[in-house]
């Protein structure tokens, strides 16, 4: 959680100066270079088997086009505080998708937790503590629409083949789409523009959503959610979007109002409610598959 925190804020850094949808898809195609080099180190397999293969289109779709690239569309023009406050609609979204994919089957106090996170935040949206609404709202519904679906089908496939290999094997099934598009990105928007003449702090922010949004970040989030549950698990993403306002603040400088600090303390309710919460599930999940990157076998 703390990794993906700073998502928002590095992206806001970079997308505007190098363009959402380099960001977006060039993003991918750096942490498809690790992910190759990720399996290769662990002499694991780098296409995935033939049985898995939609699963990881699917995959793919949500969390390494749709969110980053929806988000860093958004975040050419809205403020890192917007866009962190519609990221606390993730929970209840991956709640959602859990439902559907995962079969788990959260309870009536659950659902009460997350809704009250999610009136929080959308309460805090339209109290203008989010400095208004923005067109790049529905992109931002959108990315979280994706990043639901994606999170809910990687946690049950992590369960049968490990963290590592689940987002590396999306990565890599969707590069034959992020590399031309990264070159086209980078043609349409760069124009005469050359790499030296773009600031130092850009290239550190697109760095980290490269290497730790897109990927390392990745390792962890998908073991905690096929271990504890995408349901529960996922909830602590309530906690995303102050976090973020506070990078936001400290690293760009945007100001944080009392209004911030009412939701927040909302949604901090929220979160403690929905960890005693009960989830369960409608049938029994596959077998734990241990990720070697993460722990030793």
């Amino acid at each position: 959680m703390l990794a993906f925190s700073l998502t928002v804020p590095a992206t806001r850094v970079a997308a505007p100066v190098l363009g959402g949808w380099t960001v977006g898809f060039g993003r991918a195609v750096g942490a498809t270079v690790l992910a190759v080099a990720a399996l290769a180190l662990a002499r694991a397999p780098l296409l995935p088997p033939r049985g898995v293969r939609t699963r990881l289109v699917v995959i793919g779709a949500g969390v390494v086009l749709g969110f980053p690239v929806l988000t860093s569309l958004a975040l050419q023009s809205a403020p890192a505080v917007h866009a962190a406050v519609f990221i606390g609609l993730l929970p209840a979204a991956t709640a959602g998708a859990a439902v559907l994919r995962a079969g788990e089957r959260p309870s009536r106090r659950y659902w009460a937790a997350t809704a009250l996170g999610v009136v929080g935040v959308l309460g805090f949206a339209a109290g203008g503590g989010a400095r208004g609404l923005y067109v790049a709202d529905l992109l931002l519904l959108g990315a979280v629409a994706a990043a639901a679906v994606g999170y809910a089908e990687g946690a049950v496939l992590t369960r049968e083949h490990g963290g590592r290999r689940v987002i590396s094997w999306a990565l890599i099934c969707t590069a034959p789409v992020t590399v031309p598009l990264s070159v086209w990105a980078v043609a349409g928007t760069w124009g005469s523009a050359t790499a030296s003449s773009i600031d130092a702090q850009v290239w550190v922010a697109f760095g980290y959503v490269t290497v730790v949004s897109m990927f390392l970040g990745f390792l962890a989030w998908y073991a905690g959610l096929a271990q504890g549950g995408v349901a529960r698990v996922g909830q602590l993403q309530l906690l995303q979007p102050f976090l973020s306002l506070g990078w936001a603040a400290w690293l760009l400088g945007e100001r944080i109002t009392p209004a911030d600090l009412a939701a927040a303390g909302i949604v901090l309710l929220a979160v403690a409610l929905g960890r005693r919460a009960s989830v369960s599930t409608r049938r029994r999940p596959p077998h734990s598959a241990t990720d070697p990157l993460l722990t030793r076998r």
